[in-house]
């Protein structure tokens, strides 16, 4: 049996790994962004909804504060989910265990790419700022797979 050193040889697929890394620095920074910086409430957000601020609070008093707590809790997952990827595209993409590519492609899928659809579903303002991070995902992906 070969030791591990020659039998795992990692092939570095360099721009998946770049593009997988730059995604979860994304996503570490948009955690953080979502922890300490994010308003309750964007502008958008009431006028998806149908309604002037004022109403919302009316109507909802503790709507906002309810909303902080949320929005911390999504944000401490997207930075796990950062550091997390960034651990795998410096750590086990060059190894190419099997179920990599398919894991890749669910965790994109149902994160960035996700994201950015829904956010096309509301009209955000973001809208087309967030659909790189999806293309960088789904490149990621495609540069995984045929090894660049």
């Amino acid at each position: 049996m070969a030791p591990p050193t020659t039998r795992f040889r990692p092939s570095a697929p360099r721009l998946a790994r770049v593009l997988l890394s730059a995604c979860g620095v994304w996503l570490v920074a948009l955690g953080l962004y979502f922890v300490f910086l994010r308003p309750a409430l964007l502008p958008e957000d009431p006028r998806y909804i149908g309604v002037t601020l004022e109403r919302l609070r009316e109507a909802a008093p503790g709507l906002e504060a309810w909303l902080r707590i949320v929005f911390a809790v999504m944000g401490g997952h997207m930075v796990g989910l950062g550091i997390f990827t960034l651990l795998i595209a410096v750590v086990l993409l060059p190894y190419r265990p099997s179920g990599t590519a398919w894991a890749l492609a669910v965790t994109g899928g149902t994160t960035v790419v996700l994201m950015s659809a829904m956010n096309f579903v509301l009209h955000s303002d973001f809208r087309w700022m967030l659909v790189l991070p999806a293309l960088f995902w789904v490149l990621a992906l495609v540069a995984y797979l045929r090894r660049i």
